[in-house]
């Protein structure tokens, strides 16, 4: 079972990430957004949302550079594994415990406001809460990192995940002696990616970069008189 979750699953999970979010944005691109709810309880929706994002943006950016950059740019650039695994365990603890707030808040408000459960659907609701459930177990990783602060540990996951998108064969074998809780993160972490295409977390991936580059507008008022009525 190992090999499959660790050597055949993120193939599965990956693939329905790229295909679904492909299909769904050629299919129905009108469900291609996060809906909004922003007029009710706005000041609890804006700091859970800021906390969040953050947390989540510094996690996110923090797992991929941290797991995909190969070993020898780290020892090329002086930057020892002690060293490495220490700022993942600081800067993720700070974000990850920003995240878990900010998604509490949004829980919180999600849940027990009737008016915005009404306007929510299944897939928000079980979502976050996925997502609340990954960011405790990533914290609860950091317990276990603690005792593993020679960075050791973490060079098996970025074999790992090297080895994943290198097709490598023997890429489960790098974290088979792993703590469970590592394992169990990894497994959640897949399986959000696996239902990715099909909650409101598509809206990741429209970022309104053409805002920056577009050129400016300006409404006219036109105050030409109106023939027929007289009216400008």
């Amino acid at each position: 079972m190992h090999n499959f979750f660790f050597g055949i699953y993120p193939y599965i999970a990956l693939t329905v990430l790229i295909l679904g979010s492909i299909a769904r944005y050629e299919t129905d691109p009108f469900t291609w957004k996060s809906s909004s709810s922003q007029l009710l309880r706005r000041k609890q929706l804006i700091l859970g949302s800021v906390l969040f994002h953050v947390g989540v943006l510094v996690i996110f950016l923090g797992h991929f550079f941290g797991l995909l950059t190969p070993i020898w740019v780290f020892d090329a650039l002086g930057i020892g594994h002690g060293v490495k695994q220490t700022l993942a365990v600081v800067a993720g603890g700070i974000a990850g415990v920003m995240a878990l707030i900010g998604g509490g808040l949004l829980m919180h408000r999600r849940w027990t406001d009737p008016r915005i459960r009404r306007t929510s659907s299944f897939a928000d609701i079980a979502i976050l809460g996925l997502l609340l459930a990954q960011l405790v177990l990533g914290l609860g990783t950091i317990v276990v990192s603690l005792q593993h602060l020679d960075g050791h540990e973490m060079t098996k996951f970025m074999s790992w995940a090297l080895g994943i998108f290198t097709f490598d064969g023997n890429a489960a074998s790098y974290i088979q002696d792993v703590a469970w809780i590592f394992k169990l993160h990894l497994f959640l972490g897949l399986t959000i990616f696996l239902v990715f295409p099909f909650t409101r977390l598509v809206h990741m991936l429209s970022v309104p970069l053409r805002y920056l580059t577009r050129p400016g507008y300006q409404v006219v008022r036109s105050r030409r008189v109106n023939r027929d009525t007289g009216a400008e």
